[in-house]
């Protein structure tokens, strides 16, 4: 029989009702094959074996995600028939199971306060019988006076009670505690339960004709929006003058509603948003009633993730807001995340909880999350505890799926006209629940230029730097780098693609063995007037010293003023042979510095204004 491909992409229909199915309707498993995870998104593909009957038949691929972006559904059979339409509908049949829990545990609760009762009932009558011993203290009588014999009788058979009282009643409240606890846990089962919400899957429904029965293979297509990846970087660099090894991860979560089991896996970069982390210079401007104050340079923020009652919250996931830098909070609770300039927003998210963001102006932020309204109340987080899956080791935002270190992961990649893709031949897991599980792309070695650099105005610590040549070959994104020089590691660092130079500057950390001070000649600086104007002197004197057992080229950045006003004028009076940028005001010195070899550079500046202007000078 001829074959042909019968493909419908268009006239999908929504819609949500109750699953009254006809006799020709049949339901069809089909499992996940391949999923294409966007920065931001999935596309999954699922294909089944299916009989078709002959004639008209509805084909119902149930126990699919929730989150499907109907538009983007794509169904796709090879066969001698024709698909008619395609359907897509929520299934709410999970939300009658549910309720029967709850039904089912309710009547648990009943049994138990039934007991509950009865011990209260129990301690009560105990009391009573306390009571009436407490009551009943005469022995003997005014005219036979008193029995000792009887008396003691009376006395050991009181104690003997009220003790067997005492004991009964303990166990009792004993028993009211145990049972109270049983209690709770229910109480938290059906809290639980009632959070979930609508506990939906979701079906497509294919409508299909056919004039002969036969077999055929159905291939569905569909994209859910809540799926992500992001990167991370390990950097090392044996010493200043070898090659950089950059390793490349990946970061995938998902919380879609169904897990990927063994699918292959590619990652895309499609739809990609761009946003250093030395400090960076602005231009110095001067005028009337203006005060500059210098730009605090925030390269990182760190903080605490906590929930409303205070209780640190791991594997969160930290973002920064429109690009692909993301780092996930610890243990404890405690987070870091670098940041690139330009006020950003950070995006903090997790499982059962609303997202949160705020604005990334101040290097220290700890956030408290708040749980939805139909939030999961049981969160796992791997790599804090025992995971289930035994092939899954490390801990959050290095979580390794499958694969040894002796056995490297074979990752190809394809260029495509508008994304780059990773395609993982190894086979991958990845659950619906929102944890990272991280798989290292690749692994480069890259030649470069490696020079030190300080910004003594902005701060006095020495930067090492690495610029790599041709890096857009690498297809990097912006993502945060874990950094180890000489074998040690020496904190985080950013690598920043939001550039369209061939270079890429990588920021290796500060080298505390290069001392820097900035300091102000303050008898060389004075306050003059002349006539209608005021001179001001300002002399920098920027000291160095090479404390380094070998030597290292350095780049130092300064700046003068820069006026924008006519009746303002600036002059440089001495820059240490230091190149001048007249638009920003910017002065650079780039020399080499021997080992134990220290250099003097000096920044005199003179600022003339008018008498009546009120300027400040720096």
């Amino acid at each position: 029989m001829l074959k042909k491909l019968t493909t419908l992409t268009t006239a999908i229909l929504l819609f949500i009702a109750p699953l009254a199915k006809a006799d020709e309707e049949q339901k069809m498993a089909s499992k996940v094959q391949k999923v294409t995870v966007f920065l931001n998104g999935a596309q999954v593909n699922r294909t089944a074996q299916v009989n078709v009957a002959a004639g008209n038949s509805t084909l119902i691929f149930d126990g699919l995600s929730p989150d499907i972006d109907v538009q983007s559904i794509q169904v796709n059979g090879a066969g001698d028939f024709t698909i008619l339409s395609v359907k897509h509908e929520l299934d709410f049949l999970k939300d009658d199971l549910k309720q029967k829990q709850v039904e089912d545990i309710r009547e648990q609760q009943r049994k138990l306060r039934d007991k509950i009762a009865l011990q209260t009932d129990l301690i009560s009558i105990y009391q009573q019988e306390a009571d009436m011993l407490s009551k009943n203290q005469q022995v003997g009588s005014s005219t036979t006076g008193l029995d000792v014999l009887k008396l003691k009788q009376a006395l050991d058979f009181q104690t003997a009670r009220l003790t067997a009282i005492k004991l009964n009643q303990q166990t009792a409240n004993n028993q009211i505690r145990e049972l109270n606890t049983e209690l709770a846990k229910y109480d938290k089962q059906i809290a639980s339960l009632s959070h979930r919400g609508l506990d939906a899957t979701s079906n497509i429904l294919v409508t299909v004709s056919s004039k002969t029965a036969l077999q055929a293979t159905f291939t569905l297509n569909y994209v859910v929006k809540t799926a992500s990846w992001f990167p991370t970087y390990d950097i090392r660099a044996k010493n200043a003058n070898s090659p950089i090894v950059i390793a490349y991860k990946a970061n995938v979560s998902q919380k879609s509603g169904e897990d990927w089991k063994n699918v292959k896996l590619t990652l895309s970069t499609g739809n990609p948003t761009v946003s250093g982390s030395k400090p960076t210079l602005a231009p110095y401007y001067v005028g009337s009633n203006m005060y500059y104050a210098g730009d605090a340079s925030i390269t990182r923020v760190a903080g605490i993730i906590v929930d409303e009652a205070g209780t640190p919250l791991p594997g969160v996931t930290v973002k920064v807001k429109g690009t692909s830098i993301g780092a996930v909070s610890d243990v404890s609770g405690n987070y870091s995340i670098q940041v690139p300039g330009g006020n950003p927003v950070l995006s903090y998210s997790f499982v059962g909880y609303e997202t949160a963001e705020r604005s990334a102006n101040t290097p220290l932020i700890n956030v408290s999350m708040k749980p939805f309204a139909n939030a999961l109340n049981e969160v796992v987080v791997v790599g804090y505890g025992t995971a289930e899956r035994k092939e899954l080791t490390g801990a959050v935002s290095g979580i390794k799926l499958r694969g040894t270190a002796s056995k490297p992961i074979e990752v190809t990649k394809a260029e495509n006209q508008t994304n780059i893709e990773f395609n993982i031949a190894n086979p991958y897991s990845v659950p619906s629940d929102g944890k990272q599980y991280a798989v290292e792309i690749s692994q480069y070695d890259i030649e470069a230029n490696y020079q030190y650099y300080v910004a003594p105005k902005l701060s006095t610590d020495v930067f090492l730097t690495a610029q790599l040549i041709n890096w857009n070959k690498y297809s990097f994104l912006s993502g945060e780098a874990s950094l180890f020089f000489e074998g040690t590691y020496i904190g985080k660092s950013l690598i920043n693609t939001d550039a369209t130079t061939d270079t890429l500057n990588l920021s290796l950390g500060v080298d505390k063995n290069i001392i820097v001070t900035r300091t102000l000649a303050k008898e060389l600086s004075a306050r003059q007037s002349f006539g209608s104007n005021k001179k001001e002197t300002r002399d920098w004197q920027i000291d160095i010293k090479n404390r380094k057992n070998q030597q290292v080229n350095l780049l130092v950045e300064d700046q003068l003023p820069v006026s924008q006003n006519k009746d303002i004028e600036v002059e440089a009076q001495e820059v240490s042979a230091g190149k001048v940028d007249a638009t920003t005001g910017k002065v650079s010195w780039n020399f080499m510095l021997n080992s134990q070899e220290g250099k003097k550079l000096r920044l005199k500046y003179q600022v003339k204004y008018p008498k009546d202007q009120s300027v400040i000078v720096q």
